[in-house]
């Protein structure tokens, strides 16, 4: 899946928990077009990560709210790694949490994650 998809499969998945999710709403979140929303919803529903009929809601299928809640996860653990033990701002570990959770590998992950884990145990 690529990085822009998965951030529309993260979006979908943030306003989910908010609410219904709708195509305008999604394309002011991530700030790009509603055609852009469109073409990406399209690609998803198409693997089977999220349903949406023209003029309606968009929801996320079973399959979605796995794929989700685990870039949600990246993200959380990336934004919070920055944070508390590279002691970066707030603000500047979500924005590098948003651009490392796509590129980093699963074994570095996994590091980060034992690293984290262990700060907030000896805390």
């Amino acid at each position: 899946m690529t990085q822009s998809l998965e951030d529309y499969l993260e979006m979908v998945s943030f306003l989910a928990d908010e609410g219904e999710v709708r195509v305008t709403d999604i394309a002011a979140r991530l700030n790009v077009s509603k055609p852009s929303v469109l073409t990406a919803l399209k690609i998803l529903e198409d693997q089977g990560y999220l349903g949406h009929e023209r003029y309606r809601t968009v929801s996320l299928t079973p399959k979605g709210v796995v794929r989700a809640q685990e870039i949600r996860e990246r993200h959380s653990l990336l934004t919070n790694f920055l944070q508390d033990v590279v002691g970066v701002s707030g603000e500047t570990a979500e924005k590098d949490a948003c651009k490392m959770e796509h590129l980093l590998s699963d074994e570095t992950l996994k590091k980060i994650k034992t690293l984290v884990r262990a700060r907030k145990k000896s805390a």
